[in-house]
């Protein structure tokens, strides 16, 4: 297996903290020759963040910061729009299906899910799900930890009710 674009950044972003000048955009360009993604050394990304396909496709702005644990899958661009200032600013543990469009200066909150091949030019609330071109609310979840780890396999799997015993009164 070879490597991902996301060890890639990470490499390039602590050399450039470091202070050393050339290596950081040598690596921006291997990111670019081996992933067709372009992930500059200037954006934040949070400790966790992985890229689905080893970040193939993948386009962030130079000012944008992603949270803490975040899936971002392949072909997705978060980036500015013309005429406007700013980047988007993404919470921790949001999840960005393929093909998804995230533009301009706006933020999403925590646990937030975006839809494969959605345009977001909006706001979205922690914990809520869009979709479409543009995007759509499609679900407000009330508990979004819950469903985050429940989706993603975290919580330890239910007893079938056939392995559940049935309660003293029913027994014969």
């Amino acid at each position: 297996m070879g490597v991902d674009a996301m060890t890639l950044y990470r490499l390039a972003h602590g050399l450039k903290k470091r202070g050393i000048p050339l290596l950081p955009a040598v690596l921006r360009k291997a990111i670019y020759y081996l992933h067709s993604s372009y992930i500059p050394e200037d954006a934040e990304i949070g400790e966790g963040t992985q890229l689905g396909y080893g970040g193939i496709g993948v386009v962030i702005h130079k000012a944008a910061k992603v949270g803490k644990n975040c899936l971002i899958s392949q072909q997705v661009t978060i980036g500015g729009r013309s005429g406007l200032e700013g980047a988007p600013v993404l919470g921790d543990y949001v999840r960005i299906g393929a093909g998804a469009k995230i533009l301009g200066n706006i933020r999403i909150g925590d646990f937030a899910v975006i839809g494969a091949n959605a345009v977001v030019l909006k706001d979205v609330a922690p914990g809520t799900v869009v979709a479409g071109v543009p995007a759509k609310v499609i679900r407000q979840d009330p508990d979004p930890l819950t469903t985050y780890q429940r989706e993603m396999g975290l919580l330890p799997p239910r007893a079938p009710l056939s392995a559940v015993p049935p309660p003293a009164s029913m027994r014969q």
